[in-house]
């Protein structure tokens, strides 16, 4: 299980769309997904450690998010093949354990994580209004552990003043998580 961090954030690239099959048996886009004050895109997984230190509180956050009109929606794109924790099956048990308020989403030919470029599990990407990227970093401080319940919490500061401004802040830092786990790597032939 490799430790991959995320790039730095590509400030104005615009959303890409998406129609994905939902652990809650409906289909979901960015235009069902969205909020009027924007969208966080969430690629995250069942397995991977750094996703479990945060679920309950990518759960908090989502939730608080949403009552600041920014909509959310997590991307299952692992190959189960490896990692049968990943598969769909248990990604419906952890939606309904968790109790998400977004959807939970099955990317099974992974096109849409290469075309984000997503690398990692937890990668966050948050868009404003007008569906143009403001934030690419983690969580919080957290890493294979929950951190401390008084850190800072980057990832709902940020989106907040997504939503209060249109713009992320300048400085971010990184999302940290396992690899995406790829049927074949991007770039392969």
């Amino acid at each position: 299980m490799a430790s991959t961090t995320t790039p730095v954030c590509d400030f104005g690239r615009k959303i890409i769309d998406f129609d994905l099959p939902g652990t809650d048996g409906r289909q979901h886009s960015v235009a069902s997904a969205r909020g009027e004050n924007g969208l966080l895109v969430m690629f995250i997984c069942n397995h991977c450690p750094y996703v479990k230190a945060v679920m309950q509180r990518i759960v908090r956050d989502t939730r608080e998010l949403a009552a600041l009109g920014i909509g959310s929606i997590a991307i299952m794109a692992n190959d189960p093949t490896d990692y049968p924790e990943d598969s769909w099956e248990n990604m419906v048990r952890v939606a309904r354990e968790f109790d998400f308020s977004f959807p939970y989403v099955l990317d099974a030919s992974q096109a849409v994580a290469q075309a984000y470029g997503a690398v990692c599990t937890p990668d966050f990407f948050g868009y404003n209004a007008n569906l143009e990227l403001q934030y690419r970093g983690r969580l919080d401080a957290s890493r294979k552990e929950t951190a401390a319940d008084d850190v800072r919490r980057d990832l709902y500061e940020a989106m907040k003043q997504v939503a209060l401004t249109g713009k992320g802040p300048a400085e971010q830092i990184p999302s940290i998580g396992c690899s995406i786990k790829w049927k074949t790597p991007p770039g392969a032939c």
